[in-house]
């Protein structure tokens, strides 16, 4: 027995009814709901304000297409392994932060969402009187048939396959599509009994979509998740969380929604996440708590967080600029004293905080990604003939290769006004 979601990107979604369909109920997974899937790419995409909870239904969808694929070519599945590996892409982002990946190192110092994912997932067993222990082992990668891990954390998982998918269908950028589709149907497991040796591999009538999802990723992260508007969103949310943790005196402590305060009030590491108080103030944190008090810090005696929330919330963002090269001191000296005199201008900062103040409105960074990594977990090639290649060096073209090159992108940010 199955309930029916009905999805834009995959069209009915069948839910298994019982553990999996149970876990779609539970408040861990509703939170997501309330949690975008591209942080603040919706100020940039308007379609983009599709939902982590759409993700994980969709990379669900796409582990039973593939667990389907797989048995029919003659890799045994048991019924608990299914539901466990089901589970395993359902849950694989619980963890995520409000507006994703921008605060996740901002509110847990040293912090993954994966590792909230799993303290989730454990506690989620605990609840279910243990059935998640195979979905643990999955998740861990400790499981003696490796290829289940593979689907769910790997350079070809189900996760990456939904939001690509996913992600190009709310944006509408044509470039990230991705024959998903034609990648799942070559999936194949080798060893066929996928024993502790067996690996996730696409045949070879699938290294062209291979390639084409290769790509597309790195064509995604370049034009929608590192998009330099985005990036200016996130320096703008950061700064204003900055500003809150150092907040000078003689303004009062400020005021904003419990949940959120809880974790900028004071430092909580990632080895924190352990304790159930913690997990349990992460919970109730989603993406509405920070835009409520966005709005109450827009109005703050402060006039550097007054004017950082406002920013944000009407999307008055600063201009990130791309840089051939890193700018050398000459270079940063100028720009800092041109932030600096338009803070004095503007009253934004006094002759005696104008150097803490601008480093809330200038940021050097660089933003970097690399869209595919050679090594003992890339993506294999079973070829006609029965041997394994790698896929950068399976196709007929040097652009897997080229792509398994990171890419560096040095950048500046400053407000609009001040003309960098």
């Amino acid at each position: 027995m199955t309930s029916l979601f009905s999805d834009p990107v995959h069209g009915f979604i069948s839910v298994p009814k019982d553990l999996i369909l149970d876990l779609v109920q539970t408040p861990v997974v509703q939170r997501l709901r309330r949690v975008r899937q591209l942080g603040v790419g919706y100020l940039v995409f308007p379609g983009a304000e599709h939902s982590r909870f759409g993700h994980a239904l969709g990379a669900m969808a796409l582990m039973q297409d593939a667990l389907q694929v797989l048995a029919e070519k003659g890799t045994p599945i048991s019924h608990e392994e299914r539901l466990a590996a089901l589970a395993g892409a359902l849950l694989h982002d619980v963890g995520h932060a409000p507006f994703s990946h921008t605060l996740e190192t901002t509110l847990i110092r040293g912090f993954h969402h994966e590792l909230m994912s799993r303290a989730l997932i454990v506690d989620l067993d605990n609840d279910f009187d243990g059935r998640l222990g195979l979905t643990l082992e999955m998740f861990d990668g400790t499981y003696l048939r490796p290829f289940f891990h593979e689907l769910i954390a790997s350079q070809l998982d189900m996760d990456r396959l939904d939001y690509l998918r996913r992600d190009t269908f709310y944006t509408g950028v044509a470039e990230g599509v991705v024959g998903v589709d034609r990648l799942i149907k070559t999936l194949q497991v080798i060893p066929e009994a996928g024993g502790p040796e067996s690996r996730l591999v696409v045949e070879a009538k699938g290294t062209y979509a291979a390639e084409n999802y290769i790509l597309a990723r790195r064509l995604m992260y370049w034009q929608v998740y590192l998009h330099k508007t985005v990036l200016a969103g996130d320096h703008l949310l950061r700064a204003a969380f900055r500003r809150i943790r150092r907040r000078p005196p003689p303004f009062p402590p400020v005021e904003g929604s419990p949940a959120l305060m809880f974790f900028l009030s004071r430092i909580v590491e990632a080895t924190e996440i352990d304790d159930p108080v913690v997990r349990a103030r992460y919970l109730a944190l989603d993406d509405t708590d920070v835009l409520y008090s966005l709005k109450r810090w827009q109005h703050d005696p402060d006039p550097v967080l007054a004017d950082l929330s406002r920013r944000f919330i009407n999307r008055d963002f600063f201009r990130v600029t791309f840089l051939d090269e890193p700018p050398g001191p000459q270079r940063r000296a100028g720009w800092k004293a041109s932030v600096v005199d338009w803070l004095l201008a503007k009253g934004l900062a006094t002759p005696t905080d104008v150097e803490e103040v601008a480093l809330y409105y200038l940021t050097f960074d660089d933003s970097r990604h690399r869209a595919y990594s050679t090594g003992s977990r890339s993506i294999c090639i079973l070829e006609r003939d029965g041997s394994l290649r790698e896929l950068s060096e399976s196709g007929d073209t040097t652009a897997i290769s080229a792509v398994a090159t990171a890419v560096v992108k040095p950048y500046v940010c400053a407000p609009k006004e001040v003309g960098v």
